[in-house]
This record gives C-alpha cells, structure tokens and sequence, in this order.
C-alpha cells in the first residue's frame, strides 16, 4: 500500500505504547555519536609507536603546544578579535544594512494635488573610516602657536583625566535633493504612454562626522597596540576606558539563530528564526478547531504576521498537487498519527478556502490574510515570498522543499524519531561579544540620529540645504554610548523600547588574576532569578569549554559562568572565506539543490552551511573526511565547525561568530611531532593538522582521550555480557593537551584541586582568589584607582601546574632555559603551616599567627585610596555660571572639619598624615559656602600623592592619595588556596610557639577540625609536597587530575629523612618539654583577603541622629550607630543584663520625655497660657482636663512619643497608665 493509498483510508492511531505527548517511546539511553565516526583517525589499522622515545615526545610535546597556544591567542583574545572585527567589517556592514534614506517631503497647503513640484531627498551612507585616538587641545593652547590642535590620547591620559578612550567616526555622506515629474513617452518602443522622471536638483558630497567609538585597549586601533613597551607588565587590554573608568563587556549567551529550532512547549513548533522580523518561519502542530476528518492536529504556518494553512502555502509556492507535497515530506506515511495529521491539514485547507490548487486562488487568500493583520506589509504575496521566506534559496521549488523538510522534522520529533532542540546545550548557543553587542546599541543611536536628520531636512527641503554635518548631531552617539557604558543598561536583542542590564562591568582590579577573569565571564540572562529549571545545571557540552566549578554561589550560580582555559571564541569570515568556502564545498562533491520538485533526494545527505540549505551529496562519510583534511591543511578557515549526522541524513558546516572552541591533539596526525625540529609556533600545528580547533557540535563525533597517557592504555576492554571474549576498544580520534585544561583559569592553578570538595574549589575560584591581596599593577605612578592594595612581598608558591608553566615564559635561570610561570596569578605567600589547637584561640575557622613572623613583614600590605573632586572650570566655552556660584579649590576655615595641613591652594601636602576629621581637599564657593570633603569616620592616612588635570567636559579635578601600611592584625581573614578561610584570633609571641627539633617555628596554626567536613585533603597533599620540594624533592607538579600519588609524595619526605606522612615532633615554647603527639608541619601557600578588620570596625557611643525619628542612622561611615535587633535583645534579657539593655536601647539611642495627664491618661501638651494678672507662662497643660494637675513627666522613646502624635493626627488616641516609682 503506498503513502497516497493510505491517505485515503487514514483510520486510527498506531497502537504503540505512547507518552502523554503523544510520541512513542524511545531509547533515552541513545548517543549522539554516529556508529559510523567519519574521523579518518578512528578506523585505521595502524598503531601508535608504543616506543619510550615517542612516548618522551609527546610528554614534551603537549606543555610546549599548550604554551604556544597561549603565546599565539592569549586569554582574552576573544574580546579583542570581536572588537577588531568589528571596526574592520562589522561597523560598515551597519551603515550599509540601513541602505538609502528618503526624506519625503512635509504636507505643503500650496501644492494642491500637484506631485511634480514636490521636493524629495535621498541620503546615503558611504565608506566608514575610524580615526585615532586624539585629543581636541582646545583654543587656548593654539593661540600660543606652540602646539598642535589634536594629540595623541593614550588609555593612561584617559584614565588619568576622567576621559573616555574613543576614536572619531567618519563617514561619507551622499545627499540628494530631487523631484519626481511624469514625462511622456514612445508608447510603440517602451510600452507605456507616460512614466516617472526623477530630477536631481543638487547633489552635496561630504565626509561627517557621526560621533565617537570607545576603543578597546591593546585592539587595532589603539595606540598601545603600536608601542614596543607597555604600561603595566600585566595588563593584556580588553576593556574600554569611560570617563576614567575601566569597563569590559561579559560575553551573552543567546539561542542560535542558525539553525532549524523544534520545540514542544507550549505547543510544538519548528521555527526557521532570522535576525530580521520579517523573514522568520514558524511551522506549528496545534489542535484542529472545527470538526474535520483525520486527526486531532493540524499544521499551519505563520509567516509574516499571518497564520497560513500549511497546504495553502505550498500551491502558493507552485506545489503541483497533493501527492507531489507527500513525496516531499518524505515520511513513513505507514504510521497513522503521521497520516492523519496530513489529512486533516488537506481537509482543513480544503474548508478555509475552496478550489486553492486551481489558478492564482492560494495566493488570493494569503493576500487576503494579510490584509486582514494589524501591521500589512506594502509588497505583494509574490514579492513576500521572494523576499522574507527563506531568503538564501532563490526558487519557488527550493523554497517548497525546504519547507517540506521542516514539516518532516516537526513530525519526526512528535512522534519521538528525533530529539527536541535543548535550550541548555552549548551546540544552541551562540556568546554575543564586543562586535554584537556594540552593533546592537550602535545600531539603536543611528536610527535616532536618522530620524532626527529627516526632520530637520523635511523643514530645509524648500529653503537653501546647508552642509549635511548641519543634519547629523554627533553628540547623539557619542554620548549615547557612554551612557550606556557608565550606566550599564544596554540595548534589548529584540525589544526595541527596552534596556537590560548585567552586559557592561566594571573592571576590577584588586589582583591580575581577578581582572582576567572578569574579561572570561558568560553570562545567560532569564526571565527570573528564581529557579530556572535546566539552566543552572552543568550540561555535557560544557566539557572543555566552560568551567564546570567557576561560578557564584547565589541567585547567579549557573547563570554567571567562566570559559575553560583552553576555550575560544569564533570570529565571522570575511565574504571572500565564505565564497571560497563554498567553492571548496563544491570541490569536495557537493552537488546544488536541485529546481524541481517532482525529483526527490534519492537517498542523498543535505548540506547546510549556517543554517542555510547550500547543497546535497551522495556519500557524506567521504565528502565530510576530505573537508576536514581540507580544514587540517588551511584550504578552508581553521575556525569552520562540520558535523555529520547519518540518523538525520545531514551534514552541518558553521563558520558564523560566538561558537566556543577548543584544540585538540589530532590521533591520525600526531606521528608528525617527530618531524618538528626545534621551536615551533601553534600555527605551525594548525597548517600541519596536529592540532584542530573543535566545537560543541562537531565534538558529538569525537572519542576524545583524557591524556596523551590514555592513547597508550589497554587495546580491550571487557565485555558487557558475561562469559563474552573481550572486544575491541574502540580507538581515540582526539587527545587532551591536558585534563586540567577542562577547569578555568582560576581553577587550574588550585593544586590538588581534584581531592578537594567542589564547593571548596568553587570558594577559592570565585572568592578568595579574587580577593586576595597581590601586586595588581605596574603602573601605579600613572594610576589613580579608588581602592588599592598591594602585598609588600608576594612569592611564588613552591608548587607548580601545568596550566601556571604554560602561561608562563622561557627564561634563562641558573644557567638553565627553564618555563617560569606568571607570577601575577599567585597572590600571597608560603607560610610554615602547623596543624594544631593552640589554646583554643584557633577554633572556629580562626588562625593563630607568630607575631615576630608578622613583624619581619609576612602579609604586611599597603592600602591606597584616592579621594577624587571636581570644579566647573570658568575659562571653559559655554560655561556661563553666576560669580557666587563659582566653586573653586582652596583652604578656607572650615566648620565641618580641620585644615591644618591643607596649602593656600586647598590641597594637602605630600607626606602630610591626615585623621578622621580632617579636610583632606578644600573647596569653597565664591559665596562662602562650604564645599570642603572630609575624612570620614575610621578613614586616615598619609598623603603619597596629589593631581590635578582636567578632563574634555570642561571640569577641572583633584585627587588626593592617602597611603596606610597595613600589618595583619586580629579580624583580619586569610585563606589557603583550598578554601579554607579563617580570621586572625591570636598572635602570638614565637618563643611561646611550639618548635621542632631543627628549631624551625611555624608562621600559623590551622585547628585539625577545620579538615574532616571541610572534605579538603588537597591542603595536607600541599604542605606534604611542598615539604618536599624544599628539601630539593624531583616531585614539584601538583596539576589537577595527573598529580602525584600519596605514595610518591610520602616516598619523596620519606627520602629526605622526615615522616613519610609530614609529622613531626615538636617542643612546647613555654614550658620546653617534648609534645607527646606528633604534629603535621608542613609549607602552605597562604593568601591575604582585602576583609580586614580596620575597614569593617564599627563603634560609637553617642553621635547623629535622624532628624525624623532622632534614632542614630545607620551608615558606618557617617558615625552611625551599631543594628542591635531582637536576637541581640533577647541574650542580654538572657544574661539578666537589664541595665545594659535600657542603656543600649534608651539611653544611647532616642531617649525623651512627655507629659502624661493621670486623670484622662492623656498626652499633655507644653504650650504657653495666660493666667491669673494677665501674665502669660508656659509649661505642661491637659487641653482636655483644662487642668495642670495630676500632670506627671515620663521618660520613654522618641520612637513612642513620635507614634503617638502620628496616631492622633489620624484620629486614634493612646491612653497611657502611669505608676510612680
């Protein structure tokens, strides 16, 4: 029985066993991965050398590749090439997507039906060119004929100066004024009696000026990129610098748009989805609304604004008739849901417009459907179809069946043949970076500006037409973007009148590695922050590419992740790569998508590049092996991403921006290392197939090894039946570098990470890595940041890991070329850790220290905080300011604080030491008002530094520096690189430290407790390795997942003559005698927190109150008083504290009095009333009473006597019972 037949007698659903959705059940065991892996690498019958020599080969090989990769794409390199594609290609691709703007002409009353008179004008946008960065240096500075009018601004100038970091957009601008008259003409030669006439009245020609665009450091555009030294030694650039402060974009996730998208809530749906309103598919299976034959549902399509039956719009695109489409569909029409569906979507055709296979009659209704929206587009259903519906295929017949096969995979997902699309999946998602994001908004100022020019030309169209700078404000984007920028609300993807937040943050800078690792983030926004079902969860495509620890705990853990330290961004290529791309494709058997509809495919795989149906071939396994070879020899981009999938018959090609990508070592290549002599770079691997860059999608038809060790392992495996032969382990086609590579940056450096908890590790990445104190800048002369601190002797911890050495350099140390590792990354210093109660000052997280250790300087740091203040400057153009209104910097005598080390200029002297209290910069206005700031409470410091500048806004500035040296002191938090974070409790003296036999004292004291729920044995493998590297110990790597065994470590103490488990015995310092228990000694690498006690101490007895509730307010900083709730209450109750608490709570806070009348238990008022001789006196007085008697003086809260009067202003009179006491 064919499809057609069974049509025709559709009858009831298959009797297979179904979900509650209606599809079958399925194996959910099922892999993705082809049984067939068309990797050359994985059926080939040649065996590695399982030689010692290769084996050191490759041992050496993976460090040195790992290091060139970094060498060749640093860690941020994808917010840099994002933003230099951009500025190459992607801003003229956005003057030139908004095409030709015609400015009609305004209602005129003298032209009374008369068109040719009326003027028009056309503008058109031209070749965009990015100067620069430079500075305007105003008229003054060129009177002096010394100067020039512009220099060069460097991100140090812009920082200093409050400046925003920009570059001039120039743009070439065609204008044209015209008018449209009909003419006559030859009706034999052209066929028609009359037509339109366009007449050019003028032309103007211009280069404008559009405004300015942020530039991003160390990109192609800045100047930092052209000098040989930079700035700080640290810094790798990727942010923007906006009005002095340092900002950088945290890269979006957003669903792909390339790609065919199924989904089954709320109802099912394939969507062909574009950037473009107007071009995007929805085919949908909803329920059937009257009664009709066949099934419960029927397909319709929406497409532009109009819901279309799905049969209608095929005869519209010249379907010949109902067996052609049902051959098209290519579906199992044996299975009845399937041949139901179809019939009842004829028959629901059939009833909402008859006789639509005849004539023009499908087209006639669509056009009637569209008439009908509320937003009708103006072209006709032809050019609707030829234009929007599916855009890449130029005929009506590919258009067809393309549309077919959409329908085909909605269908095959219903009934449980194919997977629903997973929003969760990283293969479905693409990281909108600095390229997109600035398109987005810049795209939104543009369209303003555009409107804004048509208004103003529709007024000048009849008078005389100035230049077209006159039209175009170029204030409008510069300072749209920096608005932007500082406020961080950015331009909806596809809201047009709203803002979101979370794309734009602000640098932070309190260590190297925390300022890496804001450039790393990824971001998935969501309706809420609640819970978001599948999307804080780690998903399989993550592996290699997003870190599966590095994220925040809180309302945004899952949603705030961090990239895998071997993780790339893909780039757009440019139109020539795509055009050779294809040539290639054609080269490598692809044949083009046949125009007729009657031909099927003949069991032939599609081929979609980016989304789009490109081509077909016969044998994918063949066309798909010799693309890659073609990938693995540069003839195509290294950044194209090709998956095959047999189950669907589908080969898919990406080369579109925001993929996540990775290396891999390449199994049927890796013979080639022997063949590399000397040094080599990573584009050398890439060009001789080595290595690949490989995505989430292509990554499906991998078998990846752990390890180049893994490669080596045994060649069989057990059977999974018993009593079975062993069978052949399937071979690798891909190897790790190195499994630590799968963790993110500040992930890969934790030793020992893979024996600790993960929420451990997840506190260390997170936190304390980005909290504590290192040496984060090089350039501090040339800085005036608000918070600095700064270790006075940061070290490098005695351990190393791979992911430190590969991002490290080669130098020369001992006469040896070794890799040093960055030392920015390790923010603190080895500390001689004993793990110990030492008199219980140590409990509860709490560390003890050694006191002379403290004093010889160990986390000694400095602490530098610039107090910055503005003036309007009175020589600025524009500027017109009352003299009285005029604030200007200088020392005047002040009544809100001191001045005795400020200068006539209103500035404090350097070296001058400053207190709480104190002006730290002067500023008064012309009038005598005070404009002075102050130190505020437990603030102080010595001054290190005054500037002075001005910025381009036509302000001039100050800021003060105020430098503290910083000892650790009791409060003050500390962490191992496992997590294990503790205040200081007790410093104690070293002679009262407990001491082992070599003398050796430790620097801190852990308790033992802080171990067993903490689930962190990797801090003990630390010390015990440690220990033994600085005994000269060959064991020194402590990478995540390849570290040493216990039994090394315990084998190399062991060797240098000390316990094999790290204890030792010890001497009590007071008293001299042998401990009886051994105690675990051992070196730790130790880091200091920014939370110090000195900026979080908070103390007061009496100071200010609200003036409403004259209770103390609540901020530290303003003196305010100390939150003492109900708990707090409670224990001193408990405590029978009684006086303490009526002090507290009284006393110190709002304590008042009122008068109660104990007659009418009435609140007394004090007023003043006459008396007796005509004299007046003024005291207590009951208004209802009319009496002063029996009226007595109470002592309670202010917060009671104000609520009392609120109430009686409402109406509702207290009543107050008193009792003397």
């Amino acid at each position: 029985m064919g499809a057609w037949d069974f049509l025709e007698e559709a009858g009831p659903s298959s009797t297979r066993e179904k979900f509650s959705n209606g599809s079958t059940i399925m194996d959910i065991d099922r892999m993705d991965i082809d049984d067939d892996v068309d990797f050359d690498s994985s059926d080939s019958d040649e065996e590695l050398d399982d030689s010692k020599a290769f084996r050191e080969s490759l041992k050496t090989f993976c460090p040195q590749a790992s290091t060139q990769f970094f060498a060749h794409y640093g860690l941020i390199s994808h917010q840099i090439n994002s933003y230099n594609e951009f500025t190459k290609n992607g801003i003229q691709q956005l003057f030139d997507s908004i095409g030709e703007v015609i400015i009609e002409p305004s209602y005129d009353p003298s032209k009374k039906g008369d068109d040719e008179d009326w003027r028009r004008a056309s503008v058109k946008f031209g070749k965009v060119t990015l100067d620069d960065p430079q500075l305007w240096t105003g008229e003054n500075f060129l009177s002096l004929n010394v100067g020039k009018e512009y220099l060069n601004l460097l991100p140090r100038h812009a920082r200093l100066q409050n400046m925003t970091y920009s570059s001039k957009i120039n743009v070439e601008v065609h204008l044209e004024v015209y008018t449209m008259s009909r003419s006559k003409s030859d009706k034999f030669k052209t066929g028609v009696e009359d037509f339109v006439e366009k007449k050019t009245l003028n032309e103007y020609h211009s280069n404008v000026n559009f405004g300015k665009l942020p530039v991003m450091v160390q990109s192609d555009l800045c100047w930092m990129k052209k000098l040989e030294k930079k700035d700080c030694e640290f810094d790798s650039g990727g942010y923007f610098v906006i009005k002095g402060a340092e900002k950088t974009f945290i890269a979006q996730e957003q669903i792909c748009f390339k790609r065919l998208w199924v989904s089954k809530d709320p109802a099912w749906t394939i969507s062909y989805r574009s950037r473009s309103k107007m071009e995007r598919v929805y085919v949908k299976l909803v329920p059937k609304v009257e009664h009709i034959t066949g099934g419960e549902k029927i397909l319709t399509v929406y497409f532009s604004a109009t819901e279309v039956p799905i049969w209608i719009l095929f005869f519209a695109l010249g379907a010949p008739n109902d067996r052609e489409v049902v051959k098209l569909i290519s579906l199992d029409t044996e299975d009845c849901t399937i041949a139901n569906i179809l019939l009842a979507s004829i028959y629901d055709a059939d009833k909402k417009c008859e006789g639509f296979r005849k004539g023009e009659n499908a087209t006639k209704h669509i056009e009637e459907l569209m008439k009908g929206c509320r937003f009708p587009p103006s072209e006709s259903v032809a050019e609707c179809i030829k234009k929007y519906l599916f855009p890449s295929l130029k005929s009506s017949n590919q258009k067809t069946q393309f549309l077919a096969y959409m329908i085909k995979c909605l269908l095959e997902a219903y009934r449980g043949h194919r997977k629903v699309d997973n929003r969760d999946d990283f293969r479905n998602k693409r990281l909108e970076l600095a390229g997109e994001l600035l398109e987005r908004e810049l795209r939104v100022h543009v369209k303003h500006m555009e409107r804004r020019m048509t208004k103003a030309l529709q007024r000048d169209i009849y008078r005389e037409v100035q230049s077209i700078d006159h039209y175009l404000d170029a204030s409008i984007i510069t300072n749209g973007l920096s608005r932007a920028f500082s406020t961080g609300a950015w331009s909806h993807p596809y809201k047009r009148m709203e803002r979101v937040s979370g794309i734009v943050a602000t640098l932070r800078r309190t260590n190297p590695l925390q300022a890496i690792a804001d450039m790393r983030k990824t971001k998935q926004h969501v309706s809420y922050t609640g819970r978001v079902g599948d999307a804080r969860y780690p998903h399989p495509s993550h592996w290699g590419k997003i870190c599966f620890l590095s994220t925040p705990d809180g309302e945004n853990c899952g949603l705030v992740k961090n990239l895998a330290s071997l993780g790339l961004v893909s780039t757009t290529i440019t139109v020539l790569e795509q055009e050779s791309l294809l040539g290639e494709l054609y080269q490598c058997g692809m044949e083009i998508v046949v125009d007729n509809t009657s031909g099927l495919l003949d069991g032939k795989h599609k081929i979609f590049l980016d989304g789009d149906w490109v081509g077909m071939c016969r044998d994918s396994t063949s066309f798909v092996a010799e693309l890659r070879s073609k990938r693995r020899n540069m003839e195509i981009p290294h950044q194209v991403e090709i998956k095959r999938d047999e189950e669907h018959a589908e080969v898919r090609i990406f080369a579109d921006a925001g993929r996540i990508l990775r290396p891999l070592l390449v199994v049927q290549n890796i013979k080639k290392i022997q063949d590399l002599k000397g040094e080599f770079l990573f584009n050398d691997l890439l060009k001789k197939g080595i290595v690949e860059l490989i995505g989430a999608e292509e990554e499906e038809d991998c078998i990846t090894a752990w390890g180049w060790r893994y490669l080596f392992s045994a060649k069989k495996e057990k059977s999974p039946v018993k009593g079975n032969p062993p069978v052949k382990k399937k071979k690798y086609t891909h190897c790790e570098l190195d499994s630590s590579f799968l963790l993110g940056l500040s992930c890969g450096i934790i030793p020992f990470a893979n024996h600790d908890h993960a929420r451990r590790v997840l506190y260390q990445s997170e936190k304390h890595s980005q909290q504590a104190i290192g040496f984060p800048t090089t350039n501090a002369k040339i800085r005036a940041d608000t918070n600095t601190h700064s270790l006075f002797y940061p070290q490098r911890p005695l351990f190393r890991t791979m992911l430190s050495d590969n991002l490290g350099k080669l130098e020369y140390v001992e006469q040896k070329k070794k890799m040093l590792p960055h030392p920015e990354f390790f923010n603190g210093q080895c500390a001689i850790v004993a793990v110990n109660v030492h008199l219980g000052y140590n409990q509860e997280d709490s560390l003890v220290m050694n006191r002379a250790s403290v004093e010889r300087g160990m986390f000694r740091s400095e602490h530098i905080r610039s107090y910055k203040s503005e003036v309007d400057n009175s020589e600025a153009p524009g500027k017109k300011l009352k003299p009285d209104d005029l604030v200007s910097f200088g020392k005047m005598q002040s009544k809100i604080g001191r001045v005795d080390s400020l200068d006539d200029d209103g500035f404090p002297y350097v070296g001058a030491n400053l207190q709480t209290g104190d002006i730290v910069i002067g500023k008064h206005a012309a009038s005598g008002v005070d404009h002075s700031i102050k130190l505020k409470h437990t603030e102080r410091g010595m001054v290190q530094r005054v500037i002075l500048s001005a910025n381009d806004e036509g302000k001039n500035f100050a800021v003060v520096q105020l430098r503290q040296v910083r000892s650790p002191c009791l409060g003050d938090k500390f962490s191992s690189m496992h997590g294990q974070k503790g205040v200081l409790g007790f410093l104690e003296s070293q002679e009262n430290f407990p001491f082992t036999k070599e003398g050796i004292v430790p620097d801190i004291v852990i308790n033992p407790h802080a171990f067993p729920s903490r689930q962190t044995p990797g801090q003990l493998l630390e010390a015990a390795l440690g220990k033994g590297i600085a005994l000269g110990g060959g064991l020194k790597y402590a990478t995540p997942f390849s570290t040493p065994s216990v039994d090394d470590i315990t084998a190399q103490l062991h060797s240098c003559k000390f316990s094999k488990w790290g204890h030792e015995r010890v001497y009590d310092g007071r008293t001299g005698e042998k401990v009886e228990s051994l105690i675990f000694v051992g070196p730790t690498f130790y880091q200091r927190l920014t939370h110090m006690a000195e900026d979080k101490v908070k103390f007061r007895n009496t100071g200010p109150v609200h003036p409403l509730t004259r209770q103390p307010v609540a901020d530290r900083k303003r003196f305010g008083g100390i939150k003492f709730g109900e708990m707090e209450r409670d224990c001193l109750i408990a405590h029978g504290a009684a006086a303490n608490l009526h002090e507290r709570l009284f006393t110190l806070s709002d304590s008042s009095q009122m008068h109660i009348c104990r007659r009418c238990k009435n609140m007394a008022n004090v007023i003043q009333r006459p008396v007796v001789g005509g004299r007046k006196i003024r005291g207590p007085y009951c208004r209802l009473c009319e009496s002063v008697e029996d009226v007595v003086r109470v002592n309670v809260p202010y917060g009671a006597k104000l609520l009392c009067q609120e109430l009686f202003s409402m109406g509702i009179a207290l009543k107050f019972d008193t009792e003397m006491c």
